[in-house]
């Protein structure tokens, strides 16, 4: 079945990776820099495999090592590419308690920034997407589609949503894998 790509996604004849019918473009330009499409993965939930988004991680130099792109600080953006619709509780319940593994013991400081990303969430669509970007001197900048929600400063914040897939125990390691540059 083929998929329906919002068109901002493969904008100026870019070239683009398909993933469960979905097409992320191969390079963005965000505040000047060109980003690479490192890789893209698949989120499944449930036991049952349902595809929930496909997400593509975008960096200005690409990796395979996950602790050295958390720490970098460079641009980097994960966009996801909604399958289905996601409730807003339903997203932000799932970010809460990834947020809180990735958080370890920095998650009660860390704990308002994420209560306020997590009331810029919206109700989700399929065909959406929705972005997170890291930029050093801006910190991170939610979006939904091409609207910015809101930007939140600080890195070590930055560092925590980026390991929601990136670290020790991602949403799914197929995920993770395909992100980092594996075939997915």
């Amino acid at each position: 079945m083929k998929r329906w790509t919002p068109s901002f996604l493969t904008s100026n004849g870019a070239r683009a990776k398909q993933l469960a019918g979905t097409n992320l473009p191969e390079t963005i330009a965000v505040a000047d820099k060109q980003l690479q499409l490192n890789g893209i993965g698949l989120r499944e939930a449930t036991i049952l495999h349902i595809n929930v988004y496909v997400a593509g991680l975008y960096l200005e130099q690409r990796s395979s090592d996950p602790s050295a792109i958390l720490a970098s600080e460079s641009i980097k953006q994960v966009r996801l590419a909604l399958l289905r619709d996601i409730p807003r509780a339903d997203l932000t319940e799932q970010l809460g308690s990834s947020f809180r593994r990735a958080a370890g013991s920095d998650y009660e400081r860390l704990k308002p920034s994420f209560e306020l990303l997590a009331s810029w969430i919206p109700e989700l669509h399929q065909g959406d997407t929705f972005s997170v970007t890291y930029r050093p001197q801006a910190g991170l900048e939610i979006s939904h589609g091409t609207r910015l929600l809101g930007r939140i400063a600080g890195a070590d914040f930055a560092r925590v949503i980026f390991a929601i897939w990136l670290g020790d125990q991602p949403p799914n390691p197929a995920l993770k894998s395909g992100m980092l540059g594996s075939a997915a």
